[in-house]
């Protein structure tokens, strides 16, 4: 489904991501680990448009997509929930939903919606309120929810679980889970490498920009390099 191949960026002078490739296959959970800083941000980045790659290519569904601005990635059916939820604070819960809905036809919107709430019952209770005023487990949910709204084929989730207390941080892996059953392909960075690779099919770990070991992430979880490095274990 997406194929990165010998992919470049710079930051500047600075190479953050080196001679990049890898795969994620239809229906798979795919998650790329590593120390912050590892590059993993500027990988999603890179394949939602926001930043260029100087080499290489990225092929979604068959299509380069390299060069293609943002919105016309997200059009292709590749949604991008950003680190830090990226969310709209000064508009309501349900403003955020239709702005994620843009590249829908606009007779689908209330039955996309429904399927948000139906999904994120929170999200439903709290549909009027500005995005702002949520709880950070909320925003998540919110974020999440926006990218739904494009009916995307493949979901790039870039630290879902960041400040979020542990109870909040399983159910949002709940959620994961419950949208690759239905059917979407997902992407994830995750600085909690033990949750990510709990439910990944297959997993990459970065270091200063490189991949430095990959594997199906079952293994990974009991490979004592793995465990010592990024598991604290």
């Amino acid at each position: 489904m997406l194929k990165v191949e010998n992919i470049n960026v710079y930051y500047g002078n600075i190479h953050a991501i080196q001679d990049i490739s890898f795969e994620v296959a239809r229906g798979e959970i795919v998650s790329l680990i590593g120390a912050n800083g590892a590059g993993k941000s500027t990988i999603l980045k890179t394949i939602s448009g926001l930043l260029r790659t100087k080499t290489g290519s990225i092929t979604f569904l068959d299509k380069d997509i390299h060069s293609l601005a943002p919105h016309h990635i997200v059009e292709r059916g590749l949604a991008h929930v950003p680190e830090g939820r990226r969310i709209f604070l000064q508009m309501t819960v349900q403003e955020n939903l239709e702005m994620g809905a843009y590249t829908q036809k606009a007779g689908s919107l209330s039955a996309d919606l429904e399927a948000v709430f139906q999904r994120f019952p929170r999200l439903k209770e709290r549909r009027r309120q500005v995005a702002g005023t949520l709880s950070g487990g909320e925003q998540q949910m919110l974020a999440m929810g926006r990218a739904l709204m494009s009916h995307p084929q493949l979901l790039m989730l870039d630290e879902p679980s960041m400040g979020l207390a542990p109870l909040l941080v399983e159910q949002i892996f709940e959620i994961i889970q419950e949208l690759h059953r239905a059917g979407t392909t997902i992407l994830l960075v995750e600085q909690n490498a033990q949750m990510a690779l709990s439910i990944a099919n297959r997993a990459y770990v970065l270091e200063t920009g490189k991949i430095v070991m990959s594997g199906a992430a079952r293994e990974m979880l009991e490979d004592d390099q793995v465990r010592k490095a990024y598991l604290g274990m």
